[in-house]
């Protein structure tokens, strides 16, 4: 018996001490498709009109208190690394801010949001997650995406607690916000004739 609790630890305890560099859904990083929310003010939003920025998308409901708990916290971050290129999004897609828009804006109010919160439908949000509506997740699922429109992280559907951690999420856009280079070379070719 000692020896199969050997080798289960052998074959476990690797797994849960490998550090990944990116905690992230595979397959990533891989481009962006363009994604579209609608603001409370029925106004559609597009992924695209970020470009150029690092984008933290957060899937959320808005009935969550984790949800809740990682948008005050984004805005937190969004204050910080607005100036420098971060754009935080939020997308409900519950069924409450399907059916109650305003939801979304008590939402927004109740948690002294700084970034804006729209939603989409939850077979849209899925399929954007790469997620079947057979699969079981938990809200909220986090992505983030560079400057270049390259998903660099993506939560597991069963969640990645360092997509919701604070000081993680610091280091880790801190670092794609001082990546400029292929941004500022798409700035020159514009520039030329």
């Amino acid at each position: 018996m000692k020896w199969i609790t050997s080798l289960t630890l052998a074959v476990c305890l690797p797994a849960v001490f490998a550090a990944p560099a990116i905690f992230a859904a595979p397959p990533v990083p891989r481009p962006a498709n363009e994604f579209r929310i609608v603001a409370p003010s029925g106004k559609p939003v597009k992924l695209s009109d970020f470009r150029g920025k690092v984008v933290l998308l957060q899937f959320l409901y808005t009935t969550c208190s984790h949800c809740q708990a990682t948008a005050r916290m984004l805005s937190k971050l969004q204050e910080e690394f607005g100036p420098r290129g971060l754009q935080v999004l939020g997308v409900a897609f519950n069924a409450e801010a399907q059916e109650r828009p305003v939801a979304i804006d008590e939402f927004i109010k109740g948690n002294s949001l700084g970034f804006p919160v729209g939603s989409a439908s939850p077979d849209t949000v899925l399929g954007y997650l790469g997620a079947s509506v057979m699969e079981r997740f938990v809200v909220p699922q986090i992505m983030v995406i560079d400057r270049h429109g390259t998903i660099r992280a993506q939560s597991e559907l069963l969640g990645s607690a360092e997509l919701q951690d604070e000081s993680y999420l610091r280091s880790f856009l801190g670092g794609l916000l001082n990546d400029r280079t292929s941004t500022s070379a798409q700035a020159n070719r514009r520039r030329r004739p």
